[in-house]
């Protein structure tokens, strides 16, 4: 479906019913990437709704907005009133950017295998020091976001991974989504969302001392590495990502 929004039209699922959450997905990704989360999810009594951000997949590619400000004219045209967030990558910058701003919305708030986009000098030197370019960069998209057990036990999942990045981004390469707010560290002690923060500990963007800086400012939040994942959590281990999802937000 088409949600025609002020400055932009975004493609958009909407199933199921009961309380609503909305996926968001990473920078690599579209819609289709939270294939075993949809049932999933509507299964469990939730009524989910997935959208690709501008520039991905089905959405129009328009001049850029602040990705929280799309999220809001989408739910605001849903008449969703309040909703779980979830955040996967680039999607958790989108979901941390709309809590700052918005958190009286949120029901709660699960951010996975993200760098959160936060903007302290220290932490963009961590985050260049994991990932030197031009070599991080230079390496597929597979290597980077899939983890090594992954890639090698599941060789078609890898290959339906590749056709729905490479078909997720009618636009080009991948780029941050813009923010609303400026991310710190001091911004996310203020936040008073109940917060799951997940990650890989094969994950080459957000290890798990990375998550462990999250945690430590968030205050309402719980974390989880999952062993053996990479940076899609989503895909690689869908079933235990998405138990641990529902058991977190059935609890708010």
């Amino acid at each position: 479906m088409i949600a025609s929004l002020s400055g932009v039209q975004l493609w958009y699922e909407d199933t199921g019913q009961g309380v609503p959450v909305v996926l968001l997905h990473a920078g690599t990704g579209s819609c289709p990437m939270w294939a075993y989360q949809v049932r999933a999810f509507g299964e469990a009594g939730y009524r989910c709704i997935a959208y690709d951000r501008r520039g991905h997949g089905r959405s129009e590619v328009s001049e850029p907005a602040a990705a929280a400000d799309d999220l809001q004219l989408l739910v605001d045209s849903l008449g969703i009133e309040r909703f779980h967030v979830v955040g996967t990558a680039a999607g958790g910058i989108v979901a941390i950017d709309y809590a700052l701003s918005n958190p009286q919305r949120l029901r709660s708030l699960v951010i996975a295998n993200s760098i959160g986009g936060v903007q302290d000098e220290e932490y963009l030197e961590l985050q260049r020091r994991l990932r030197p370019a031009p070599q991080f960069g230079a390496l597929p998209p597979e290597v980077r976001e899939l983890g090594p057990s992954y890639r090698v036990a599941n060789p078609d999942g890898t290959r339906q991974w590749i056709e729905l990045e490479q078909a997720s981004r009618p636009g080009g390469v991948a780029s941050l989504p813009k923010t609303h707010n400026r991310i710190t560290f001091a911004s996310l002690e203020a936040l008073s969302v109940p917060t799951l923060l997940l990650t890989g500990d094969a994950d080459l963007y957000t290890p798990p001392p990375v998550l462990e800086l999250f945690a430590a400012r968030i205050r309402d939040s719980v974390s989880l590495v999952l062993h053996g994942v990479g940076h899609s959590a989503y895909w690689e281990l869908p079933e235990v990502f998405n138990r641990e999802v529902l058991d977190f937000l059935g609890k708010h």
